[in-house]
C-alpha cells in the first residue's frame, strides 16, 4: 500500500521535480540516492534498514573483490538473512514443533527476541537483486565499482517494494542515460500514463473486487454455483490487477526519472498453455527462478524425469517467496505439476500426439484449459490448503 499513501506521491514529486532541475549528473545521482535513502529509511525504520545496509555493504565488497569464494559466502550469507528473517518462525512451527513443543518454544522465544517485529523491508527482493549480481559476477561479470551506484542499484525507490525484480547489467546503463538525459515531455507523460493506470487498476479495480470477495468468500458453500464461479473469477482478476497495478506504478514513477525498469506482466489471462502463462506472469520473478534455481539445478539438460523433478522445487521456492505458509508452497508445487505435465504430455502414447492435435487445431481449447488450471490454483495461493480444497470441490458441485 505504499505507492498509495499522500507521502509518497508528494515524496515522488519533489523527487521527480528535483532530479530534472539539477544541471549535471553528479548532483542527480546524490540527489536520487538521497532520496531512495530516505523513502527505505522512512518505510523501513531503522530496524529494517540495519540488516539491509549490512547485507549491502558485504554483497558490494564481495562483489568489487571478484573473488568467487566471497561471492559464494555472500550469497549464502544473503540467503540466511532470508530466511532468518522471513522464514524462520514457520520452519520452527512446521518442522521443529511436531517433533518437540518444548525445543520450538525455546527456539521461538530467542528467534522473535533477535528480530524485529516485522521483517526488513523487501526482504525477498533486496536479497534475490543481490544474488542475481553475486551470481553474474562470479561467472565473470564486471562489478559495479562505484558505491553510489551500486546503492542506487540497491536501494532505486520505485521498485524497492513490489519490483519488478531488476538486472544491474539493464539497470546501470539505463540510469547513465538518464542523468545525462534532459527531460523530454513524452517520457514524462508516458510515466505519468503509466502511473495513472496502476491506480487505476489498483484502487478503482482491485480494491472493489476485494470487497466484493471479503463479502462473497464467507457464503461461498451456500452459494448457488454460478455465484462460486464469479467469486473465483473475481479472485483471479483482483490479483492480477493488484500485482500489474503496482507494477506499473513503478515502472511509470522510473520512467519519470528517465530510467527503464523491466516489463513484469504480458496479458496473462491471453496464455494458451502453462509455459506461456508463466512467461507471461510476474516476468521478473520468472525469469529469475529460471536463471539462478532451474537452470543451474540442471533445468532440461538431463531427461524428463530430472526436468519436472528441477521445475517442482523451482516453483515450491516461487510459491514460498511469496510468504511463509503451507498453501504458498502447495501452490507453487501445484504449477510446477502442470508445467511439468504441459511439458511432457506429448510422450504419452496416442493420447499425448492426439490431444496435441486438439490444441493445435483449436486453440481455445488450450487456452480455456490453462486458464481453469491457474484460476483454482489461486484458491491455494490465498486459501489454507483444506479450505482451498472444499472450495474447489463446491466449484464442481462435489
Amino acid at each position: 500500500m505504499i505507492f498509495t499513501t499522500y507521502w509518497f506521491l508528494l515524496f515522488a514529486a519533489l523527487t521527480v521535480a528535483g532530479f530534472w532541475l539539477l544541471p549535471r549528473p553528479g548532483w542527480r545521482r546524490w540527489w536520487l540516492a538521497a532520496a531512495c535513502v530516505a523513502f527505505h529509511a522512512h518505510f523501513a525504520g531503522p530496524a529494517g534498514v540495519i540488516p539491509i545496509v549490512v547485507l549491502m555493504v558485504l554483497t558490494y565488497a564481495a562483489g568489487r573483490s571478484r573473488r568467487p569464494w566471497a561471492c559464494v559466502v555472500a550469497m549464502i550469507t544473503c540467503v540466511a538473512a532470508l530466511c532468518f528473517y522471513k522464514y524462520a518462525l514457520f520452519l520452527i512451527g512446521s518442522l521443529v514443533a511436531p517433533l518437540s513443543p518444548a525445543l520450538a518454544e525455546v527456539l521461538t522465544r530467542n528467534t522473535m527476541a533477535l528480530m524485529p517485529n516485522a521483517p526488513p523491508l523487501a526482504v525477498s527482493f533486496f536479497v534475490f537483486e543481490f544474488v542475481h549480481y553475486l551470481f553474474e559476477v562470479r561467472r565473470g561479470g564486471e562489478p559495479i565499482r562505484s558505491p553510489l551506484d551500486f546503492l542506487l542499484f540497491a536501494i532505486f525507490f520505485p521498485s524497492l517494494v513490489a519490483g519488478p525484480i531488476k538486472r544491474y547489467t539493464q539497470f546501470l546503463p539505463s540510469l547513465a542515460s538518464a542523468v545525462q538525459a534532459r527531460a523530454e515531455t513524452g517520457e514524462l507523460a508516458e510515466g505519468m500514463r503509466r502511473i495513472g493506470l496502476g491506480f487505476f487498476k489498483k484502487v478503482v479495480l482491485a480494491d472493489n473486487l476485494t470487497l466484493y470477495i471479503e463479502a462473497g468468500q464467507p457464503h461461498f458453500g451456500a452459494d448457488g454455483l454460478g455465484e462460486r464461479w464469479l467469486l473465483l473469477i473475481a479472485m483471479a482478476l483482483r490479483i492480477l490487477l493488484d500485482f500489474s497495478g503496482y507494477s506499473d506504478i513503478a515502472i511509470g514513477s522510473a520512467r519519470l526519472l528517465g530510467v527503464r525498469l523491466p516489463e513484469n506482466f504480458n496479458w496473462p489471462y491471453a496464455a494458451r498453455n502453462l509455459q506461456d502463462f508463466w512467461q507471461r506472469w510476474h516476468i521478473s520473478l520468472t525469469s529469475w527462478i529460471r536463471d539462478y534455481v532451474y537452470i543451474p539445478l540442471g533445468g532440461n539438460r538431463h531427461g524428463p524425469l530430472r526436468r519436472v523433478g528441477n521445475g517442482l522445487f523451482a516453483f515450491a521456492l516461487c510459491g514460498l517467496w511469496h510468504g511463509p505458509a503451507w498453501h504458498f508452497i502447495v501452490w507453487g508445487v501445484y504449477h510446477g505439476v502442470g508445467l511439468g505435465i504441459c511439458a511432457t504430455y506429448t510422450r504419452v502414447p496416442t493420447a499425448g500426439p492426439a490431444l496435441a492435435r486438439v490444441f493445435q487445431k483449436e486453440p481455445l481449447a488450450g487456452w480455456a484449459l490453462t486458464q481453469l488450471y491457474a484460476w483454482v490454483g489461486w484458491l491455494l495461493f490465498f486459501y489454507p490448503v483444506s479450505e482451498a480444497w472444499q472450495m474447489a470441490r463446491q466449484l464442481f458441485g462435489l
